[in-house]
């Protein structure tokens, strides 16, 4: 359950979640954590409320939960309730977290870590999620100053080896940070942007590497797709329109179904605050789209990055 913002139009505090040139990444990385801050400052949801989102979603089966630390706003945390969610559950449900980034206290951010920071930032997701240790850390590859993942990647690589990580994975890499990083362990998943109007891990052959390898890809923003973290609004793209027509469905599902149709390797991670959300997103999953729907949902529409 997770994706920034995804059909919520309301608080991040409950999460079930390319490339080009550096300076517009860092311009765009910029805008988002903005649009998180002004997310944050809205009423935050019921703790009660939110458990209970959260139990309908493994009761509907969802087993896979993104989450990060750095997930918070002032008066509620993601790992909190999380932590809650899953001190009254008594089935597997396997939680995902990353470092790299961060943030203070007071909700200030820093672009990345250094090495020597990440084993404080898994254990603080081991603190918030009241676990021994985490089925899955991705390290998320985030700007310049991170340029090689070898020596933070070697981090976790380490804690792996000491029992308080299970598995390991990446957010936001190129090809060549899955090598470094298989170089060092075994890379279980990446999660990285990609939608139908941003499809770069295709252009870069990550989407491709995953499928040949048994990697796991993990798209964010699958149904955001360029509007990133905003919220909701209302579907632009016709083709979107046309399928959902045919199938009785939300364009929001359709956009997950072309998602999942990129292969078995392919999971969705969208997020929601609303109940109903929910079960229109667990039941994306049960939508079969035609060949003449996929090749028409394919081809490169206005706005497609």
């Amino acid at each position: 359950m997770k994706e920034h913002g995804e059909r919520s139009g309301g608080s991040r505090d409950l999460e079930a979640r390319g490339s080009g040139g550096e300076p517009r990444r860092l311009r765009r990385d910029a805008a988002d954590r903005q649009r998180h801050d002004e997310e944050l400052r809205r009423t935050p949801i019921d703790r009660d409320v939110a458990v209970r989102l959260l139990h309908s979603a493994f009761e509907q089966g969802v087993h896979h939960i993104d989450t990060a630390a750095f997930y918070f706003s002032p008066l509620r945390s993601a790992n909190e309730l999380i932590n809650r969610a899953l001190s009254s559950w008594h089935e597997d449900v396997v939680v995902v977290t990353k470092v790299g980034p961060g943030r203070d206290p007071s909700g200030e951010w820093f672009t990345v870590a250094r090495p020597e920071q990440l084993r404080g930032q898994v254990e603080e997701n081991l603190r918030q999620l009241g676990r021994d240790h985490l089925d899955v850390v991705n390290l998320r590859h985030n700007g310049p100053a991170m340029a090689s993942i070898t020596e933070h990647f070697g981090v976790l690589a380490e804690l792996r080896e000491a029992g308080l990580v299970r598995h390991l994975g990446l957010s936001n890499v190129r090809p060549e940070h899955m090598a470094e990083a298989q170089a060092i362990a075994p890379v279980v998943c990446v999660q990285n942007s990609y939608s139908l109007d941003w499809r770069r891990a295709d252009e870069s052959g990550v989407m491709d590497l995953c499928r040949e390898q048994g990697i796991a890809f993990v798209p964010y923003f699958a149904v955001s797709g360029l509007r990133h973290e905003a919220a909701a609004a209302p579907e632009q793209d016709p083709r979107v329109h046309t399928v959902a027509r045919a199938h009785g469905a939300t364009p929001a599902q359709v956009r997950l179904a072309w998602t999942l149709h990129r292969g078995p390797h392919v999971l969705a991670i969208p997020g929601t605050t609303n109940p109903a959300h929910l079960a229109e997103n667990i039941g994306a999953g049960a939508l079969r789209l035609a060949e003449a729907e996929l090749a028409l949902l394919d081809k490169p529409g206005e706005g497609v990055a």
